[in-house]
């Protein structure tokens, strides 16, 4: 923590001020972002307990990974779609993935199309 101060002072000089530091053991932590996630592999982590506020401390190198952000769409919501609006299942499934996985959104957008 500090440069050329003894662990072991250190862990005396913290339980004096009344906080408490535990080495956990992680091999992966993940970070969920609005736009990306952060990943740590192999970090070392500490949690830090300074009067009964915890507090975590990650350090490692992130690699930042972007969110998938396209909807998993089954074979049964596309024929869901196809049968209640008599489209191409390709046209049903693009309609499925532009309103992000919402089916009664697809099925609106679509009826509203043919009207």
């Amino acid at each position: 923590m500090f440069p050329g101060v003894n662990p072991r002072q250190m862990q005396k000089m913290m339980q004096k001020m009344g906080m408490q530091q535990v080495e956990l053991k992680a091999s992966k932590i993940v970070i969920t972002l609005e736009d990306r996630e952060l990943v740590f592999d192999n970090p070392q982590l500490s949690k830090i307990n300074m009067m009964g506020q915890e507090t975590y401390q990650i350090t490692g190198s992130p690699v930042e990974q972007a969110l998938d952000s396209t909807p998993d769409i089954s074979e049964e919501d596309v024929e869901t779609v196809v049968l209640q609006t008599g489209v191409t299942p390709e046209t049903a499934r693009s309609a499925i993935e532009t309103a992000k996985g919402d089916l009664a959104e697809a099925i609106l957008t679509l009826t509203n199309k043919e009207e």
